[in-house]
């Protein structure tokens, strides 16, 4: 009988490998330590956003092609980041690079809408079940965009949102973001945490938190402010953690108790929207919110975003009482983008693709996690999915502070120093393109089944 139980892993075993994984990855990125020491003298951390510093130095790249990208060192990447899930259709799409080269010859911005934003507004509208759309052009965007529409809606100031969970860098959501153990609160009725300096104290507790697949906290929080929450934004899966699925009958469960109390349900599918199913989450998990909200993936590429949402509720933007508002809202190059997108590359047989891969990676690593009896887990659906450092599967936040970090950086140092390029950190997870294929997969499930090699001997 094959013995399936897990056996711990030694901490002084990995500590030595992180140690010469670090040095390995040093030495085969002098230009971008060398592009790196520039950019601080111009850019804090020496990077356009804070997200891309990372341990043990950022890695600069070039250019990217199919599924793979290539670093300012000449290193080759099969590329499992893809943008934090924005390339789905991979790099350098020739349709998109079609789109966006005859946009681009005819005019790309003009402030004025074009007949591209009703054809991705209608094909949106299919997909997800919402009659009407405004555009963006980030992720931040559309949930800033949705919490002032809640608020409109319903007259009403107070947001519920899920402990952990990232919906952009506005004031209003940068709460409780994997929030500091000694300041997180009992777990029953977590506190209000500002994710940075520079928040009001008073702006944040507006936003209260609750655990994620925990229905009777929500109750509890709906119950102790009594027609006073405009909405309660969810991310339908959470991707901030790993990648946490929602208990059966979670969703619907949060759909019932927010209109039971007046309030509209927001699913945020920055990341989750078009990679999990055609129609995202909500088509995945059949839960459909009052407004989602859309970016990522829906570009091709290009900065974009989207708020869908139910006629009721969007109606406060087509009387003026909500301001939804942009100059670069529904530009020209990103819609001609979208378009080719949503109606050329995430077709029936790109998604048919995308669910064959993802069970390829899913069986090969949980092969390797059986075979040297790790305390990790597999989550795959689609283009998206992740290994956990963790035996048991992750249902919240505080199951997430679990997850061993250290086996989480070990392992992206070795599918970096292997060829394959992930987003950093134990709370990432890896992104498909339909220009992967079962190969790419291999190299991923190879490079685990090294490092468990190594951590085993």
């Amino acid at each position: 009988m094959t013995d399936t139980k897990t056996a711990e892993l030694s901490a002084t075993r990995i500590e030595t490998l992180i140690v010469g994984e670090e040095a390995r990855f040093r030495a085969a990125r002098p230009r971008s330590a060398d592009l790196l020491q520039r950019a601080r003298r111009v850019m804090p951390r020496g990077v356009p956003s804070s997200f891309q510093d990372s341990p043990p130095q950022p890695v600069y790249l070039d250019r990217g092609q199919g599924s793979r990208v290539w670093d300012v060192d000449g290193n080759e990447y099969v590329d499992f980041h893809n943008g934090f899930g924005v390339m789905v259709v991979g790099h350098a799409h020739p349709l998109v690079v079609a789109a966006i080269s005859r946009q681009a010859g005819r005019g790309t911005h003009f402030a004025q809408p074009v007949e591209d934003d009703i054809v991705v507004a209608e094909e949106l509208a299919r997909r997800f079940g919402l009659p009407q759309w405004r555009f963006t052009n980030s992720g931040t965007e559309s949930t800033l965009d949705a919490v002032r529409i809640a608020r409109g809606a319903t007259g009403r100031d107070l947001l519920v949102k899920i402990e952990a969970s990232y919906h952009g860098h506005h004031d209003a959501l940068m709460v409780s973001v994997e929030p500091p153990p000694d300041q997180m609160g009992p777990a029953d009725h977590p506190a209000s945490v500002p994710s940075s300096g520079g928040i009001p104290k008073a702006v944040a507790d507006l936003t209260l938190v609750v655990p994620f697949n925990d229905l009777a906290a929500l109750s509890r929080m709906l119950e102790a402010h009594p027609g006073q929450i405009a909405g309660v934004i969810v991310e339908p899966a959470m991707m901030n953690i790993g990648f946490v699925l929602p208990d059966p009958g979670y969703l619907a469960g949060v759909a019932d108790l927010t209109h039971r109390h007046g309030a509209v349900l927001i699913f945020d599918e920055v990341k989750t929207g078009l990679t999990l199913a055609p129609g995202g989450a909500t088509e995945r998990f059949g839960v459909t919110p009052d407004l989602v909200c859309l970016a990522k993936a829906m570009g091709g590429g290009v900065p974009c975003g989207a708020v869908g949402g139910r006629q009721e509720v969007m109606q406060v933007v087509e009387d003026g009482e909500v301001a939804q508002m942009g100059t670069f809202n529904g530009n020209p190059l990103t819609m001609a983008a979208a378009r080719a997108t949503l109606l050329e590359v995430l077709t029936p047989d790109a998604y048919e693709h995308l669910d064959t891969l993802a069970g390829t990676m899913r069986d090969g690593l949980q092969q390797v996690i059986a075979e040297h009896r790790l305390p990790f887990h597999v989550t795959a659906i689609m283009a998206r999915g992740c290994v956990t450092y963790r035996a048991e599967p992750v249902r919240n936040y505080r199951d997430y502070l679990q997850v061993d970090k250290r086996v989480a950086y070990l392992s992206w140092l070795y599918q970096c120093n292997r060829g394959v390029l992930m987003a950093p950190g134990a709370e990432e997870n890896w992104t498909l393109s339909v220009q992967h294929q079962a190969a790419d997969c291999q190299r991923y499930v190879d490079n685990l089944a090294q490092l468990a090699q190594d951590l085993r001997s």
